[in-house]
């Protein structure tokens, strides 16, 4: 038996529009979540804060929001899509690859990153235990030690990017290829790839 979900009320989803489109804005001009206030998005979108407060308790959770539609594309190229994102690929180039589709997350969406997922918040979203069991996996076929996963996770921490980026001046693509560097020295000619 299915159970429908309750459809949403048509001013309710102007509503969630608008401050989803405002929210985008501001935290880009902002740069991140760092100094937005709640009041900034409802008065951004045209909308009173309760009405704000009555979908989302903080900033973080609408930054979540807006990154869950891009996250979602990584997940179902993992998932289901071709290699070596998805299955069919070497262990180490599955993580390359993994790791090229979140650097290109981050560049595009960092100021939504770092609003939704930096501190202890990114170990607290689903998310993060997706890419931490995918990593998981990975390791396991190639015979490496599963509990090397948060430590290959931790270079695409945020605040790791933002530093690269920023104060150290990489491009995305030299990010990207020190990660795959790290991937085949970790992965590659491993036992699960002799």
């Amino acid at each position: 038996m299915s159970v429908e979900r309750p459809r949403e009320r048509a001013d309710a989803a102007r509503n969630r529009a608008r401050v989803l489109a405002a929210a985008e804005k501001v935290f880009a001009e902002a740069g991140g979540a760092d100094g937005v206030t709640m009041e900034d998005i409802a008065k951004a979108a045209g909308v009173g804060r309760a009405t704000l407060y009555r979908r989302y308790p903080d900033t973080a959770s609408i930054a979540q929001a807006l990154l869950d539609e891009h996250e979602s594309e990584i997940q179902a190229g993992i998932l289901s899509g071709p290699p070596p994102l998805g299955v069919g690929a070497l262990p180490h180039e599955r993580l390359a690859a993994f790791y090229r589709a979140l650097v290109g997350l981050l560049e595009r969406h960092l100021h939504l990153v770092l609003g939704a997922e930096t501190g202890q918040a990114r170990y607290r979203t689903g998310v993060y235990a997706f890419w931490r069991r995918h990593v998981e996996v990975l390791l396991e076929e190639a015979g490496a030690p599963k509990e090397l996963a948060d430590t290959l996770m931790a270079p695409l921490a945020p605040e790791v990017y933002r530093y690269q980026r920023q104060t150290r001046g990489l491009t995305p693509e030299q990010v990207a290829a020190n990660l795959d560097f790290l991937s085949r020295r970790v992965l590659a000619g491993s036992a699960g790839e002799r």
